[in-house]
């Protein structure tokens, strides 16, 4: 259940109140020791249902396999299993919840290698898949390679699909609109590059491939059709998947250079599934509004449904939020904060937190330095209520971008609420 905290709490009452470890309310919402609780924050608050006392000898299978759950299921209930601790005698672990899933989904992260450990470790038992961010290609058709040897290691131990993410991002990082049209338009060099990424694919164990080609120029899209088509068919032919990533549209005319080649209805029909990338209305160079607000976010969804199969979907989830100094101006950019990290600066500098209840999604203002800021950002409201719009409209999955900011409650949550489905019960 989510708990909104109110003036004069404290995690003590909070956990006597619901009768709840004190321990497990902190690192289920991420909190530090000394970390002052602030009102309008929203706390997961887990409540088993049945318990188990560690015994000497127990292992994680052996207990999961005597609870009828599977072990998957044991660390998503006791997630510092996850961190690879050695179970402890007498430590009391859940083994199942009062709360009923609300429903089934697949589960995405986005990843790279760069990620510390101890945070790819508190998403990895709740992944359908781990998306590995991200290969490249030069102009010659060589692929810009990934150190994904920990990443991958990752993936396999805790059951997770490992996909291989192929970007146009060139030398200068960002997404270049002239490589993809390389490729697009000599066929040759496609041959090249998709040669090379199965064998990639085929040597490490991946099990599908996601092409994340943003800002494709209109004369090229009937070319990036051909080259998504010919990719599935080259990734069947082996036994892999494709996905494909689509910026959010909410009607098929919709115009400008990140929305005209992405057409729902052709990509949807070719690929086996895609991420409606369902976030940036809040961003780094706009105004002060939510990264993803639920409006927004429903009406990308309504249209998507309407062109694509709804269990090919992936509703994209942000793992981030903005802070913006005021008065706003377009040129100043707004510094990009962890979700986690915006409850504790609200902390800091004496702030409430609000929820807006049109967007879903929660804000706080603050003055430091005689400078006036607002921030935005996600909590278990704001996920909650996109997990349930997901399965409102049936659809397949979420995915997160991206994992690299510690989200406990986010975790928290998904294991109270979503049947994590494997790739086996997928779409």
């Amino acid at each position: 259940m989510i708990y909104v905290v109110q003036s004069g709490d404290s995690l003590t009452s909070i956990a006597k109140r619901y009768g709840v470890s004190l321990e497990r309310l902190r690192s289920d919402n991420g909190l530090l020791p000394e970390q002052p609780l602030v009102p309008g924050q929203a706390l997961v608050v887990f409540i088993p249902k049945e318990t188990y006392q560690v015994r000497l000898g127990d292992t994680i299978y052996g207990i999961a396999r005597q609870a009828g759950i599977s072990a998957r299921e044991l660390i998503q209930r006791n997630p510092s299993l996850a961190q690879g601790a050695p179970l402890t005698v007498g430590e009391h672990l859940t083994l199942r919840l009062k709360e009923e899933p609300e429903g089934s989904l697949m589960v995405n992260g986005y990843a790279y290698p760069h990620i510390e450990q101890r945070v790819l470790r508190q998403a990895m038992p709740y992944l359908t898949d781990l998306s590995l961010f991200s290969y490249g290609f030069r102009e010659d058709g060589a692929l810009v390679p990934l150190a994904d040897s920990r990443l991958l290691a990752e993936a396999s131990l805790f059951g997770a699909g490992a996909v291989l993410v192929l970007t146009s991002i060139d030398e200068s990082g960002t997404f270049s609109s002239q490589r993809a049209s390389h490729l697009f338009q000599d066929q040759r060099l496609q041959e090249v590059v998709l040669d090379q990424l199965l064998q990639v694919m085929l040597e490490k164990g991946y099990l599908g491939l996601d092409v994340d080609f943003e800002y494709v120029e209109e004369r090229d899209k009937e070319a990036f059709f051909h080259f998504l088509g010919r990719a599935r068919e080259r990734l069947h032919q082996d036994g892999f998947f494709l996905h494909v990533d689509l910026a959010p549209k909410t009607h098929a005319q919709q115009s400008g250079p990140l929305y005209t080649a992405h057409d729902y209805s052709v990509i949807g029909a070719i690929a086996d599934s895609v991420l409606l990338m369902t976030y940036e209305w809040g961003y780094a160079y706009g105004p002060p509004m939510a990264v993803a607000p639920l409006p927004q976010v429903g009406e990308v969804l309504q249209y998507g449904v309407t062109e694509i199969a709804p269990g090919k979907i992936q509703l994209g989830i942000p793992n981030y939020g903005y802070d913006w100094t005021l008065p706003y101006e377009p040129s100043r950019r707004a510094a990009t904060i962890g979700n986690q990290e915006a409850v504790r600066l609200a902390g800091q500098v004496g702030a409430e937190i609000q929820f807006d209840t049109v967007s879903q999604a929660p804000y706080f203002r603050y003055t430091r330095e005689g400078i006036a800021h607002q921030v935005w950002f996600e909590d278990a409201r704001s996920i909650q209520a996109k997990l349930r719009l997901a399965l409102q409209y049936g659809i397949g999955g979420v995915a997160y971008w991206n994992l690299l900011r510690p989200f406990s409650q986010n975790w928290a949550l998904l294991s109270q609420k979503i049947r994590i489905l494997n790739r086996r019960e997928g779409p």
